[in-house]
């Protein structure tokens, strides 16, 4: 069976709902190069289709909507497994895709249940109504695998108030519905039981047509009366983020990232998501964290073309360096959980090898058509 599906679910008045369904639930729906080819040309069908009026992103099963690209398939590129072009053809073919969402002029509705992370926050990220429910982990974990937050993450964690974004990153933290939507990462917290419900109220609206089709409108609607009857649900759920907000914003006011790391570690606590944001930033990659407070720097006023466009070329990089094959080797094929980092720490990390990682490896971006 295909590792992803597509449908067209005709309404009531005559119209079409599309329906994108990752279907590798056994992979918790991660991200192939063979599932993005298959999704670009049909979202760009039916954006010409009139029939169409929304687009409904959601995935199989109850664990995961997407828990990040096939990295492994990276890695074996790398390695000599597999073809030498791949990473680039990968990361090329999956920031299109992100892109065409962000950009996209239909309403396109990413049900976020369960694990949404890495390239699953890129399609989240980028579709215009984005829905999360009570069993949504969302986070950009790359920190752990000499990666960095792709995906567009250098577009939306740089818009997150006070640090957070940074702190995000380089911790790799998790977060749930409430902080979320509190931090703007989504747009609706619904219960994950009224998935089939909704499917049912957009088959049923009334659309309109010509002038008076209000499709962002329609859609809008449905997950407001969805939201609304959800809350019970997410009453008792606490929202740690917006807990620590205050403390993350003094962590993150500091002139260098060895301060930043310092004061983080320094900081004396119980709490479990806290914690669990030290250990992983104490075990992370010194040249990703590095990397991250670097890359959110030099994003901050780019443009969505942009920030993909830089992104395709540090991705393309860090795959011609040893971190991140070495970062996938210990977390995901050989699973020793012992990475040789190239740096033991981010005081040594080299400003020259930052720079290397950041220097575009080509004279022509392959994305430099996004407009």
């Amino acid at each position: 069976m295909s590792s992803v599906l597509f449908a067209e679910h005709p309404t009531q008045d005559g119209h079409v709902i599309a329906e994108i369904t990752l279907n590798s639930e056994r992979s918790l729906n991660a991200l192939t190069l063979e599932m993005i080819e298959e999704i670009l040309p049909r979202l760009a069908d039916w954006q010409e289709d009139p029939r169409v009026v929304a687009v409904l992103l959601d995935s199989a099963g109850e664990k995961a909507f997407c828990a990040g690209g096939d990295v492994v398939s990276l890695y074996k590129a790398i390695k000599g497994e597999g073809d030498p072009d791949f990473p680039e053809r990968f990361f090329h073919q999956e920031y299109r895709l992100d892109y065409a969402l962000h950009t996209y002029p239909k309403p396109v509705i990413c049900w976020g249940n369960g694990i949404v992370m890495g390239g699953g926050m890129g399609l989240l990220s980028g579709s215009s109504h984005r829905v999360v429910t009570e069993t949504s982990r969302l986070a950009m974990p790359e920190v752990t695998i000499g990666l960095y937050p792709d995906v567009g993450a250098s577009w939306f964690l740089n818009r997150l108030p006070n640090g957070t974004g940074r702190f995000l990153a380089m911790t790799g933290s998790q977060i749930n519905a409430p902080d979320a939507v509190h931090l703007g990462l989504a747009d609706r917290a619904i219960a994950s039981h009224e998935r089939d419900t909704l499917a049912k109220k957009l088959t049923q609206a009334a659309w309109g047509e010509g002038e008076n089709t209000d499709t962002h409108g329609v859609v809008n609607r449905i997950l407001r009366e969805l939201e609304q009857a959800s809350q019970p649900v997410f009453e008792e759920l606490e929202a740690p983020v917006y807990k620590f907000s205050p403390l993350i914003r003094e962590l993150m006011d500091h002139d260098t990232v060895e301060q930043i790391v310092a004061a983080i570690a320094d900081v004396k606590s119980e709490d479990k998501w806290f914690s669990k944001a030290q250990k992983t930033l104490a075990h992370g990659s010194p040249v990703s964290i590095t990397l991250i407070d670097e890359q959110l720097k030099r994003a901050k006023y780019m443009s969505l073309a942009e920030v993909f466009q830089s992104e395709l070329a540090l991705s393309v990089q860090c795959c011609r360096h040893r971190e991140f094959p070495e970062g996938v080797r210990a977390l995901l094929v050989d699973k020793d959980g012992e990475p040789d980092w190239t740096y033991p720490d981010v005081a040594s990390v080299e400003a020259s090898f930052i720079d290397e990682l950041l220097t575009p490896p080509w004279a022509t971006n392959p994305l430099h058509d996004l407009r």
